[in-house]
């Protein structure tokens, strides 16, 4: 966004605030609240600052419903009070994204990543930090392994106890939960216990939950490496198994804040480990089938990326509109006409693809678009010791032709 003529210096400031108010605000901040022409913040902030006498507007939940509001001020002295850090799950960055550099300043205060590790003593830096305010429970499990430190900022006490029997039931039950509200302000208090002991009905807003991950010997932990197990999956049998998974997601390269096309998702095994290898990729599937689609979003959910977008549908018709991606995987369909043809052009210079085979026909198409636009070609074989009869030998499963690419 390009700034106008009559822009010349900020008028919005955006204001960290801690649970101190006014007591805990810089010279700086507390000098620009006296110029504000309009104060816009929670409830809770608000009345924070309320003997200052300013015009306020209380924001609503979630904040973007309040963002044309807060644009609609240009040329006033606002300033916007966020809790803590605004840029750390906060609206900071919503704004920003709607704003010229030149329109907006920023003064944050510690966030309550930093006051709860303070009070845990915890090495901030190698600690996981979660916002659940409007998240499902599920985007923890991924998470949870033995000796993960976790600081997750939820909505209240209520969501203090559902994540506690999430917990439990994902067999965690004996991970040490630190209840921590209102941190650095005259209400702070500091509780513990295991999640599944967790009896306090009295938690209050604003709160942060501790979690320091203990599992019981068979809970299901989830590695952090490419190729989960099989068994991990709800599956009808369609399924990219371990090993070639494992050496599909090596093709993808995956690097963080990118998008993948998963086509012919089956029980999403692809797309749900693209997007356990950076927190900040997104994944839309497409499945022709309701019920492997159905599929795809229990292990979705199971796996801790319930983000997952899986849509029903069939390629080529069901890439249309879809936003730009960074990469795209074909696991099935890729020899329905126009499958491919669509695809590329989709791609961006630079993006990858990724096409896994195991029939004639569809190898077939894959050499001859290898031997037009180059890439890789593997045929990839696994055997695995079985059972035959009363001895063990080795079973070969069906081979897969991967063709991989940059365009």
């Amino acid at each position: 966004m390009a700034l106008s003529d009559d822009i010349a210096t900020p008028w919005l400031s955006i204001v960290g605030i801690g649970e101190d108010g006014l007591d805990g605000l810089s010279a700086k901040a507390r000098a620009l609240l006296t110029q504000a022409e309009l104060v816009i913040g929670g409830e809770r902030h608000l009345t924070m600052v309320s003997a200052l006498g300013k015009p306020a507007l209380p924001w609503r939940v979630p904040f973007a419903e309040t963002l044309p509001e807060v644009l609609a001020q240009r040329g006033r002295k606002v300033v916007v009070l966020c809790s803590g850090d605004p840029f750390w799950h906060g609206a900071g960055a919503v704004l920003a994204d709607h704003l010229a550099p030149g329109e907006w300043t920023a003064l944050p205060a510690p966030s309550t990543f930093a006051w709860a590790a303070a009070r845990l003593g915890w090495r901030l830096e190698n600690t996981i930090t979660l916002g659940l305010h409007a998240q499902p429970l599920a985007a923890l499990r991924s998470y949870l392994r033995p000796k993960a430190q976790l600081i997750v900022l939820v909505r209240d006490g209520a969501a203090v106890a559902q994540i506690a029997a999430y917990l439990t039931t994902a067999k965690f039950g004996g991970s040490q939960f630190t209840v921590l509200e209102a941190l650095g302000g005259p209400r702070e208090r500091v509780r513990q216990a295991s999640a599944s002991a967790l009896a306090f009905s009295d938690i209050t807003a604003p709160v942060a939950l501790g979690i320091g991950v203990a599992a019981e010997p068979d809970a299901a932990i989830i590695p952090i490496t490419a190729g989960l197990r099989d068994a991990l999956f709800q599956t009808d049998g369609q399924l990219t198994k371990r090993e070639v998974r494992a050496v599909t997601l090596s093709s993808l390269a995956p690097s963080g804040g990118e998008l993948l096309w998963d086509i012919g998702a089956g029980s999403g095994s692809i797309g749900i480990e693209w997007l356990l290898a950076a927190r900040s990729n997104r994944a839309i599937g497409i499945e022709a089938r309701a019920d492997r689609l159905a599929n795809a979003r229990a292990n979705a959910e199971a796996l801790g990326v319930p983000q997952f977008d899986l849509r029903l549908g069939e390629a080529p018709e069901a890439l249309a509109d879809l936003p730009m991606p960074d990469a795209v995987f074909i696991g099935g369909g890729a020899s329905r006409p126009g499958v491919l043809e669509a695809v590329w052009q989709a791609l961006p210079q630079g993006g990858r693809l990724v096409v896994n085979s195991v029939t004639l026909e569809s190898e077939a198409l894959l050499i001859a678009w290898h031997a037009r636009y180059g890439g890789e070609l593997l045929r990839l074989g696994v055997e695995r010791a079985a059972p035959v009869g009363g001895l063990t030998a080795w079973r070969a499963a069906i081979p897969v032709v991967q063709w991989s690419v940059r365009k």
